[in-house]
């Protein structure tokens, strides 16, 4: 198996993330992304999806540009990570523009290839991890760490990831994640 791209990712997130850790964590970074990519090896052995597994963050979150991304790893490498990440409104602080920028990417996941929405997935339940394991330790008192506090505007952007990324149900990456959404914000209410 050739994991040269995989491998070349891996060194490259770890560059970009050093020195930083989880918000409200006290773990580096870069065991996310890590994450990220273990997930999506259960649904694929494409090497260029986990490489942008380990990526999703570097352009959000870092220095790195999309353009670093496509020159380092290629045009299909940069536009999974593109898809994944958020879009920021310059002059609009995080808080102010959290809910236009989640609908955006839930209405781009919605659309996405199915590659795009593995990488997407490997990333959303690495998140829902550890929002439940952080849910069952303190309650409601996790949301404070978040840039928007109300628990029902993440319930509405995780509900929706959910819908944006039912292409993959049935496998059990997908499975995990619904459940661990209904375990953290309660079963869907139907009308």
């Amino acid at each position: 198996m050739d994991t040269s791209i995989l491998d070349k990712a891996i060194i490259f997130a770890v560059k970009a993330h050093s020195g930083t850790e989880r918000r409200g964590k006290t773990f580096p970074y870069i065991v996310h992304p890590m994450e990220a990519v273990e997930i999506v090896a259960t649904l694929s052995s494409d090497q260029e999806l986990l490489a942008a597994a380990a990526l999703h963050d570097t352009v959000e979150d870092t220095h790195v540009t999309l353009e670093d991304i496509r020159r380092e790893f290629g045009p299909r490498v940069a536009k999974l990570v593109e898809e994944e990440s958020d879009v920021f409104m310059e002059g609009v602080s995080e808080s102010d523009s959290w809910h236009s920028r989640k609908q955006a990417a839930i209405d781009r996941l919605s659309k996405a290839s199915r590659d795009a929405k593995i990488v997407a997935l490997g990333d959303k339940l690495s998140n829902a991890r550890i929002i439940y394991r952080d849910f069952v330790q303190k309650g409601d008192e996790l949301w404070k760490i978040f840039h928007v506090t109300d628990v029902k505007e993440h319930e509405w952007h995780y509900r929706g990831l959910a819908t944006a990324l039912k292409e993959l149900e049935g496998t059990f990456a997908y499975s995990e994640f619904t459940e661990l959404v209904d375990k953290i914000f309660g079963s869907p209410k139907h009308s």
